[in-house]
């Protein structure tokens, strides 16, 4: 208060702005919703949202348990990343896994090798399983078009199914949380940020993210010009030569299907440059599921996919 009494005006930063709006989010889904998970992959945006979840609770312990929907296609890097973070933040980790799910006639592998798809009945049973009526994920809408028309709580019906054209509105960031029997919630507290505003939230917080997010050298090969990393999960065909090059990840996935971009990118603030001038979103420069056809996120999205 000044001197007449008058409230003084704070001025926030957009990243202070996005990591209030993210903390009230995760805050109002634990307290009106009585079984939340988080979706935790050991990818940048899942770091972040754990990062803004210990600063939602401090000092108090993160409340709820993290969930990841294991392909068993994964990058090494990540895995091995991800399991440090459970370590640091001393928190609980459910692991659905794709193999066993395969192994029980559950899931199968589609034709190209790929693992993506058959996440969605391993997500949706794992969450049955655990009573997990609420899951938050790291998606945000300037990922993909199907994102961009998600809500910010995403209801999805006894099937786990989601219907762009019946969501409930969310007028003044008034969030109805209220799911009946059978139904549940996706949550997107990063719904509003950008991958600029993820990179310079890493480089404000000093949070650290897998090694694969930096520039390294790896032996790649190049498909529907993309780079994709020569590995026991993806392997070249005899028309589609190796060589080594320079290349840094700007998303992690399925990594049959998840390709690197050329860069010498290897620190965040040279990665925070590169981003300022690019104009291909990552998703749309490194996911080949998304190219399926032009509503494949859409699709498995409406199947139950986060």
């Amino acid at each position: 208060m000044n001197v007449r009494g008058a409230r003084v005006k704070r001025n926030l930063t957009q990243l202070q702005t996005l990591e209030s709006e993210a903390i009230y989010i995760i805050r109002e889904i634990v307290a009106e919703v009585e079984y939340p998970a988080m979706l935790f992959s050991g990818g940048k945006d899942s770091i972040v949202m754990l990062h803004l979840a210990a600063k939602a609770f401090a000092p108090a312990a993160i409340p709820f348990p993290l969930l990841h929907i294991d392909t068993g296609h994964n990058f090494p890097e990540v895995l091995a990343f991800r399991d440090r973070c459970v370590e640091k933040y001393r928190v609980s980790l459910i692991v659905g896994s794709v193999q066993d799910a395969i192994d029980r006639g559950v899931a199968f592998e589609e034709a190209n090798g790929s693992r993506n798809r058959s996440q969605t009945p391993v997500l949706l049973e794992t969450a049955a399983k655990h009573g997990f009526n609420a899951l938050m994920g790291g998606a945000r809408r300037d990922e993909e078009k199907a994102r961009a028309k998600e809500r910010i709580f995403s209801f999805r019906d006894e099937f786990g199914q989601w219907d762009p054209k019946n969501q409930r509105p969310e007028l003044w960031d008034i969030f109805n949380a209220q799911v009946h029997p059978g139904e549940s919630i996706r949550v997107f507290p990063l719904s509003n940020w950008t991958e600029l505003d993820v990179w310079d939230y890493i480089a404000q917080e000093r949070i650290g993210v897998p090694a694969i997010y930096y520039a390294h050298e790896r032996t790649v090969f190049e498909r529907n010009g993309m780079w994709f990393a020569a590995n026991e999960f993806c392997r070249p065909k005899e028309t589609e030569p190796t060589s080594r090059q320079t290349v840094r990840y700007r998303t992690v996935g399925d990594a049959t299907l998840t390709a690197a971009v050329l860069s010498d990118a290897d620190t965040v603030e040279k990665i925070v440059e590169e981003i300022c001038v690019t104009r291909i979103t990552e998703r749309g420069a490194t996911r080949g599921d998304d190219k399926v056809s032009e509503a494949a996120m859409e699709d498995r999205k409406k199947e139950g996919y986060f």
